[in-house]
């Protein structure tokens, strides 16, 4: 049996499985979505993300790109976080790093890997900033992970950046955005108590009126 056989049949054997406990989903479903939860996340395979949080379909609006970035020139993130605010009205982003991430990995060497260089910049950007702080874990591994967790919460700043999601903010409007980060090992999600609902809580700098 092929990987895309394999696919397929588990997609069938879900079908049968949903209908079974309940037979009326699907049609609920494919009347529309009402996600309260817009989910950044890696592209790593080994973070599905509605298995990795028990939800169902439907539940969370997702984009998921190397690394978990988000870069204030992304077009398509924007796109994404545009529709989510704008018109599925989500009350909460989570920004989702993971424990050992090749992309934030690769972004604390030297190495060429390609066109993927020109994305781990935006990484890199992460490390030059806190690199005191790096610098000063002499174990690799806890170095590792700090970097995952300080690239989180830069990202949850750069998302409190977006103009349209102050001027949500200023309608008196949702959402507010947390940090967290998925641990391989455990199968757990870290809620790194760093969040942002407010532009008061960033730097006037980027304060939009």
């Amino acid at each position: 049996m092929t990987a895309l056989d394999k696919l397929k049949q588990g997609n069938e054997e879900w079908v049968a499985e949903i209908k079974k406990s309940d037979p009326e989903f699907f049609d609920r479903l494919a009347e529309g979505q009402a996600p309260e939860v817009l989910w950044i996340g890696c592209s790593d395979s080994r973070v599905p993300v509605n298995q990795v949080t028990g939800a169902m379909p439907g539940s969370i609006f997702v984009q998921r790109n190397i690394a978990n970035m988000v870069v204030n020139t992304d077009t398509n993130l924007l796109s994404v976080v545009f529709y989510a605010v704008k018109a599925l009205k989500v009350k909460h982003i989570v920004i989702c790093g993971h424990y050992g991430c090749g992309g934030v990995k690769a972004a604390m060497g030297n190495d060429s890997i390609g066109m993927i260089d020109s994305w781990l910049v935006n990484i890199k950007n992460v490390y030059q900033k806190h690199e005191k702080e790096l610098e000063a874990i002499s174990d690799e591994n806890k170095r590792f992970d700090t970097f995952v967790e300080l690239n989180v919460k830069e990202q949850v700043q750069n998302m409190a950046k977006i103009a349209f999601i102050q001027e949500e903010w200023a309608a008196g409007n949702t959402p507010s955005i947390h940090g967290w980060v998925f641990s391989l090992k455990e199968g757990k999600v870290v809620d790194l108590n760093y969040s942002i609902d407010s532009k008061d809580q960033l730097e006037e700098i980027y304060r939009y009126n």
